[in-house]
């Protein structure tokens, strides 16, 4: 087993005990921080301009790179499938320039909310769920067009990056490559967390969620013992990659829950957090507030009551494998996404911004608490997410399919 990707994840391939290979320098960037990597990114608002700028520098700029990286392991290494996250792009020219007996299977993975176009669902980013009925297909219909009208520059852009590599795009939106390239394309989330589409192609299917570390050889802070304390628990984090401001949503969140009667627990997701935290309340937590840098959520969420989140795909899935309803506030990337179908499954709130008012974050976390739905509707999505085994699907796409 070889892992082809960027340098930060050398020692965690490593630790997986595959053999590691980085991408070449013009695609080997931080994803934690891609407004280093990417000049100019940090001064787009969140929104159509960022994702456009991602789209072109982040995602179709290295896939020549990638491509050319890629055929140089496969002559020394010969797979027999390649299993690509659906970020990196540079998989498809090996699809689309060979048949199937010459070369490797092909297996996409969704990371994200499925961006599969399709005549059920609003244009991915527009952060709409599903409307029914005609009415819905003809506002998708609509959305599409416009969106389509949109992109025009980036899907000319991404037919020049594939035509000098010899291959052609096929006909359609951009982000249905993504999903019809592959021989399988696998999206980790369940039917209750995922809007349902009608056109879907058969090779796209959804297999559950991937587990977590369960985080044991980190020692535990000394007030664990609290999370089973009585009172209710609730998480409050803005995951590891979104938290360089931690006044967007974690600030609010503890000041809205300073006076209640519940144990709040900041996960900052940075080496900094718990002190950077206290400076922006004036200098200390809140007595029923505890911080920390790193919690391993798979032993706290059994634990957790409601988790404010700001969107995050992995972290709010996590959630819902333990059965935890959610408040989630995001603003940029896939969050918009991701907090809608919170919302549209029931299984909590989307605020509808990434910067919310403490009270705001006080009268969800109310309401989550206090209607039962909200917890009901989580656990049965825990259930739907305990029926997959989405590495046994993987291994049996590869045993049975694979060269």
């Amino acid at each position: 087993m070889v892992f082809l990707g960027g340098s930060r994840f050398a020692g965690a391939a490593e630790r997986a005990g595959a053999r590691f290979v980085a991408l070449p320098a013009g695609a080997d960037f931080d994803d934690r921080d891609l407004d280093a990597s990417f000049p100019g990114r940090s001064s787009l608002p969140p929104g159509p301009e960022r994702l456009a700028f991602d789209a072109r520098h982040v995602f179709i700029a290295p896939i020549p790179v990638q491509y050319r990286a890629l055929l140089a392991l496969l002559a020394d290494f010969p797979a027999d499938a390649v299993i690509a996250d659906a970020f990196l792009q540079g998989v498809l020219p090996l699809a689309l320039s060979r048949p199937r007996s010459q070369r490797p299977l092909l297996i996409g993975v969704g990371v994200t909310p499925a961006m599969l176009p399709s005549v059920d669902t609003a244009p991915f980013g527009s952060g709409l769920p599903p409307l029914p009925g005609e009415e819905g297909r003809a506002r998708n219909r609509a959305l599409g067009e416009e969106a389509a009208r949109r992109g025009e520059p980036l899907r000319r852009y991404a037919e020049e990056v594939h035509a000098e590599l010899g291959v052609r795009l096929p006909e359609g939106p951009r982000g249905l490559a993504a999903v019809t390239v592959p021989d399988h394309f696998l999206q980790l989330t369940v039917p209750g967390f995922e809007y349902p589409r009608s056109d879907a192609p058969a090779g796209f299917r959804l297999i559950g969620a991937l587990p977590g570390p369960v985080g044991g050889e980190q020692p535990l802070p000394s007030w664990w013992g609290e999370v089973t304390g009585g009172r209710p628990v609730v998480v409050v984090t803005q995951g590891t990659l979104a938290n360089r401001d931690l006044g967007e949503l974690v600030a609010p969140a503890v000041s809205a829950l300073a006076e209640r009667d519940v144990l709040v627990v900041a996960a900052t997701g940075r080496p900094d957090g718990p002190q950077t935290l206290a400076a922006l309340l004036g200098g200390a937590l809140p007595g029923n507030v505890r911080a920390a840098d790193y919690v391993p959520f798979e032993r706290l969420l059994p634990n957790t009551d409601v988790l404010v989140s700001n969107g995050g795909y992995g972290g709010v899935q996590t959630a819902l494998r333990h059965g935890v309803p959610l408040v989630v506030a995001g603003a940029t990337e896939d969050k918009p996404e991701v907090a809608a179908r919170v919302q549209w499954s029931g299984v909590g709130l989307d605020l509808r911004t990434g910067r919310p008012a403490a009270d705001e974050v006080g009268r969800a976390v109310d309401r989550v608490l206090g209607e039962g739905r909200f917890r009901e509707r989580a656990r049965a999505l825990g259930a739907e997410f305990a029926r997959y085994r989405p590495f046994d699907t993987i291994a049996e796409l590869v045993e049975t399919d694979g060269r």
